[in-house]
């Protein structure tokens, strides 16, 4: 198993995570680029506000960690300015930080460029 290294507003993280568990956050996070986008340009087209997005909610378990990946798209004008809240525990440890929504998607598709 490979490292996933997330780049977090303060430091990182480095931790064992499958190409395939990435991919899955991949997908999540792209639905919820879209999600932030449609809002953006709604609201730039000077129409109201959409309808409520769901929030995204990715949660990784595996045999040595648990990952978890929470934000909601209605609080945030843009795609740029996304924060997302990270969980990453262990047996050991537990760390609870946000991040930059454009930076984290960096992080995995550069993970995943080695798999490709």
């Amino acid at each position: 198993m490979s490292q996933l290294k997330l780049n977090l507003n303060q430091g990182s993280v480095l931790f064992d995570f499958s190409p395939e568990a990435t991919r899955e956050l991949k997908a999540e996070l792209m639905t919820l680029m879209q999600s932030l986008k449609s809002i953006a340009a709604k609201v730039a087209s000077g129409g109201k506000r959409p309808k409520p997005k769901p929030t995204m909610e990715y949660r990784y378990t595996g045999e040595e960690i648990f990952l978890e990946v929470f934000c909601n798209p209605n609080i945030y004008p843009s795609p740029f300015s996304a924060k997302i809240l990270i969980t990453l525990k262990d047996d050991k440890i537990r760390l609870t930080t946000e991040a930059e929504l454009t930076r984290i998607l960096e992080d995995v598709n550069t993970y995943l460029e080695q798999f490709e």
